[in-house]
């Protein structure tokens, strides 16, 4: 028997607030609805993930298969958000949240 992750989620603090609609301007591959849900959707294909991302400057990532895999994910969002513009001082801070595997 052995152990198969499915996914596995982070939760990310940036430290400080996030104005939605301008990253919603700047980044195609993003969701922002205000009105059906209060977080903006980022997508990303190199890891295969989605990022909540939240005005309180919290982020929840979803989707990642190992935990280096998530982490990598946050930072690279991160990473993102800084090429673009967008002020963010130090690294944020990074917890694995949940692991959902299959036994095998």
């Amino acid at each position: 028997m052995s152990v198969e992750i499915q996914n596995v989620v982070a939760v990310a603090t940036l430290g400080l607030k996030l104005d939605l609609v301008a990253i919603m301007k700047v980044f195609r591959n993003v969701d922002y609805r205000p009105k059906r849900f209060p977080g903006l959707i980022f997508k990303l294909k190199r890891p295969r993930t989605s990022t909540l991302i939240f005005t309180t400057g919290k982020m929840v990532c979803m989707g990642a298969r190992s935990e280096k895999e998530a982490f990598s994910a946050v930072r690279n969002v991160v990473r993102r958000l800084r090429k673009r513009g967008f002020i963010i001082r130090g690294e944020p801070d990074i917890l694995i949240a949940n692991i959902v595997a299959w036994l095998t």
